[in-house]
């Protein structure tokens, strides 16, 4: 079976090209979020835990509890070290069930003294095995706080990052991002659905920070999609945000807006690979 967030070894060139989704959380049922995979055609998902879980909901007022839920963290809220160890344990529960499926990544409050947040990193993310930190969810404004997360995966040899970046990720913050990346250049960060309303901001700043990636789940403008990947196809990721988005519609964008070949093959999964060193 292998430890939580093991990868195997990468294919042979003979095989097809190994498709990842770079953004998903942790599901209840987690078989429906394989089942969901399956149907796209993905091979392995980055598997973040989360605090709410709208998949959960019955009805409109079911949803709107795990949305309030979602609306509280994303400002800010819900980060106490319980909440965060009641979704650490979901996530290491799904990644030692299923550890050919997901590659773990481990998200941390970014409210806390930097030396906390050191100490953290250095017991949930890198002690456990996992493959990078995220999804991190500065409230708006305050993307600032993201930087010892940033010293810290420096010190770890560059781990990946990813940060929420639709609303409420300001346009401000997507520029802070940028500067911060500019001081990290050895560690990747990676800026999430396709930053919102900010996206072609977002693809400007990845574009001149050559340690930045986008991300582009939940994007709901077609021509966004194809911009990105036109603009910066090395730097660009699939992902679906699920169970907020799906698989099978997020790989349909991809593909709608590229001919099978090379640049696809980047964009489905091969610049995620070869980032995780295991293509």
């Amino acid at each position: 079976m292998g430890l939580p967030g093991r990868i195997p070894a990468a294919r042979s060139l003979l095989e097809e090209p190994l498709i990842i989704d770079a953004h998903s959380h942790v599901h209840d049922p987690v078989e429906s979020h394989l089942a969901a995979l399956d149907d796209a055609g993905v091979d392995r998902a980055v598997l973040f835990g989360t605090r709410p879980h709208p998949e959960r909901a019955v009805d409109l007022v079911s949803l709107r509890r795990e949305m309030g839920v979602l609306d509280s963290a994303l400002a800010g809220g819900e980060n106490s070290l319980d909440k965060y160890r009641t979704a650490w344990a979901e996530l290491h529960e799904a990644l030692a069930a299923h550890p050919s499926r997901f590659i773990g990544f481990g998200s941390i409050p970014v409210d806390l003294p930097a030396e906390d947040i050191a100490v953290l990193i250095d017991r949930e993310v890198v002690g456990r095995g996992l493959r990078g930190i995220g999804e991190l969810t500065p409230p708006a404004g305050e993307a600032a706080r993201i930087e010892p997360v940033l010293a810290a995966a420096h010190d770890h040899g560059g781990l990946p990052v990813v940060v929420h970046g639709s609303a409420p990720t300001t346009g401000e913050d997507l520029r802070t991002l940028s500067r911060l990346a500019a001081r990290y250049p050895a560690v990747p960060l990676v800026v999430s659905q396709l930053g919102g309303t900010n996206w072609m901001a977002a693809i400007e700043m990845v574009k001149d920070t050559p340690s930045m990636y986008v991300e582009l789940s939940t994007a709901n403008i077609i021509f966004a999609v194809r911009l990105a990947i036109r603009e910066i196809p090395e730097r660009t990721l699939f992902g679906s945000d699920a169970p907020y988005g799906d698989p099978v519609l997020a790989r349909t964008t991809v593909e709608r807006v590229t001919p099978p070949g090379e640049v696809r093959d980047l964009v489905l999964g091969g610049n995620l690979g070869q980032l995780l060193g295991i293509l």
